[in-house]
């Protein structure tokens, strides 16, 4: 009998490392901020199938939530805003031919994205229509306020998104944990987090835009790079910038990351070429329906009936190539209008160095030195030579060891100099750094407090810079909502002080003194520039006081992260080659040996 008990031992059980959230304390773990204790019951591997549907359900609820609010130029004529914007574009691609997208009335809401946004917009048209002809009446539409309308193009914004970026988003993050190493946990706290990013949802849900459409394009680029189908990732890469010019932020991290995979670890001529080829007839079938129809409807006529002059410069003036290109007998003609026309659109070098109060180096620098009085061409050579130095360390670190782990580093480092130092900067477009910097957060140690702090601190201040945005939209309650409650989830400042510690706790890794006193800091100036933004009226001679202090502590804060980002890659260079091509890499092994000890974060 005792022998029988003896041989019935209870099952030995697993001892999972502690990787992501919890503190080792008497052989107990307990989750370190509220987005680990939620996932908890996860950590036992429950099915995706029951956790994603629930991820998925939250996400869009908040969407659907700040949808609710006003939108850009919401009650604000004569012009409204971006709504009106979108609005027109369903409009004008509905009814009118495709030759006249990119030349019809440009003093109301005229089309300035690439082509995929034109597609998408009659695609998106074409279902208003059929719901309501009068949303997208032509001319009688406009400024329409109708609350059928509004829903409307909330539900396209969130059914775009979870076609495109949602989907995107879920395989990027599985690439980046299997490259990585990192724990199925790990991976659904960082999706929660990348789902809940307050300044995406208030953008695109709340002040209102397609920005997730084009990010989502990005992050299929991205995953392909993981998988190591180049092709898709110059497809994926072109339709990004197809859909929103601002994707080219990531153009010279994507263009060294694959020139870097044709000479690395050998010279391959020819998967250079086959992506070239694919680059070429990705852009070649994104204009095609444009250039297809400026043939068949012929050239655009000004008001005298003669073709419409060139906007744009295709070639040296008075070269033999200037003089065809721009000879309205040519049969090609119309389709040189059609692609110079769209160019000058997208690229309008005449509107300045910025718009608005935008938290990057020439907003700042125009406090001190007035940059209205120096002429277009002089500050495009200088925020063009201030680009290249900003984006050239990373590009180069790509280049060398494209399959490190310094891909997302690099990818956030070129986006973060392109934000501080390249021509006409919007603020919207601090998202564009934010989705590689994010994205941090599905590595292996990406939810340890070093880089949890950062990424924390880089979208806290985003969506604070934002603020004066959102604020004219009439969109503060939901402001507050989402960023003190995603601050709550990962524990960050001002509802947490747990990542910045007085003194080291249980060994886990920890930022250096310095960097938690500057993140501190950059803590209490957001929290004490609210207070004395909702509190005191600024001067007459100032009146745009706050938001002149609100860019300025943005853009330095900007640009410590853009120097994180930069020094992580350079480790990532001389660092061991963490991402072996898919040939060389070996089955993962059980994620959690048994008897193994448990890590603090």
């Amino acid at each position: 009998m005792s022998s029988e008990a003896a041989s019935h031992r209870p099952r030995a059980k697993n001892k999972r490392p502690n990787n992501v959230g919890g503190d080792k304390r008497n052989d107990t773990c307990e989750p370190r901020y509220p987005l680990a204790a939620l996932l908890w019951p996860a950590r036992a591997g429950v099915s995706q199938w029951v956790v994603l549907p629930g991820v998925l359900i939250v996400a869009g609820l908040f969407r659907w939530a700040v949808a609710l609010w006003d939108y850009s130029g919401y009650q604000t004529p004569p012009m409204y805003g971006d709504f009106e914007a979108q609005r027109h574009w369903m409009e004008l691609t509905n009814h009118l031919p495709i030759s006249q997208w990119y030349f019809h009335d440009l003093e109301w809401w005229g089309l300035d994205y690439p082509p995929l946004t034109a597609y998408h917009s009659w695609l998106m048209g074409k279902i208003g229509s059929v719901i309501d002809p009068s949303w997208l009446a032509l001319f009688s539409s406009r400024g329409n306020e109708d609350p059928g309308l509004k829903t409307f193009m909330r539900a396209t914004v969130l059914a775009s998104e979870f076609v495109i970026f949602v989907p995107t988003l879920i395989v990027v993050s599985r690439c980046i944990m299997r490259a990585h190493r990192a724990d199925q946990w790990e991976n659904w706290i960082a999706l929660v987090a990348l789902l809940l990013q307050p300044s995406t949802i208030l953008i695109d849900h709340g002040h209102f835009q397609y920005n997730t459409v084009m990010l989502g394009f990005v992050l299929g680029s991205i995953s392909s790079f993981y998988m190591e189908r180049w092709l898709w990732c110059c497809i994926f890469f072109v339709a990004a910038i197809g859909y929103k010019q601002m994707a080219l932020y990531y153009a010279p991290a994507v263009f060294a990351s694959l020139l870097g995979i044709c000479f690395y670890p050998r010279t391959n001529g020819p998967r250079l070429a086959r992506i070239a080829v694919a680059t070429l007839l990705s852009f070649g079938l994104l204009f095609a329906p444009l250039l297809v129809g400026a043939y068949l409807n012929g050239p655009v006529l000004d008001k005298q009936g003669e073709p419409l002059i060139l906007p744009l410069s295709l070639a040296p003036p008075g070269s033999g190539v200037a003089h065809a290109l721009s000879d309205p007998r040519t049969r090609y003609f119309p389709m040189v209008q059609q692609v110079a026309q769209s160019v000058h659109r997208m690229f309008p070098f005449a509107r300045g160095i910025f718009e608005d109060k935008v938290a990057n180096l020439w907003c700042v620098l125009n406090v001190v030195v007035k940059l209205r009085f120096y002429p277009v061409g002089l500050l495009q050579r200088a925020s063009l030579v201030a680009t290249l130095i900003a984006i050239l360390p990373p590009c180069l670190i790509l280049f060398l060891r494209p399959r490190s782990g310094a891909l997302l580093y690099g990818f956030a480092a070129t986006a973060w100099g392109f934000f501080l130092c390249s021509f006409q900067v919007h603020e919207k477009s601090v998202l564009l750094p934010l989705l590689p910097t994010s994205l941090l957060l599905a590595q292996k140690e990406g939810l340890r407090p070093p880089v949890r702090a950062w990424v924390g601190f880089a979208n806290m201040l985003a969506v604070w810079t934002l603020f004066p945005l959102l604020k004219r939209d009439q969109l503060r309650v939901p402001y507050y909502v989402l960023t003190l409650l995603w601050a709550y989830l990962l524990g960050l400042p001002p509802t947490s002080l747990s990542l910045y510690p007085l003194k080291k706790q249980y060994n886990h890794p920890q930022l250096s003194f310095s960097a938690k006193v500057v993140h501190v800091l950059f803590y209490v100036s957001m929290v004490s520039w609210h207070l004395a933004e909702a509190s005191i009226v600024p001067p007459p001679s100032k009146p745009d006081l706050w938001a002149v202090i609100n860019a300025s502590v943005g853009a330095a804060g900007f640009g410590l992260c853009y120097l994180w980002c930069l020094y992580s890659s350079f480790e990532g260079l001389i660092g061991p080659e963490r991402w072996p091509p898919r040939s060389r890499v070996e089955p993962r092994k059980e994620a959690y040996a048994p008897g193994s000890k448990a890590k603090g974060l």
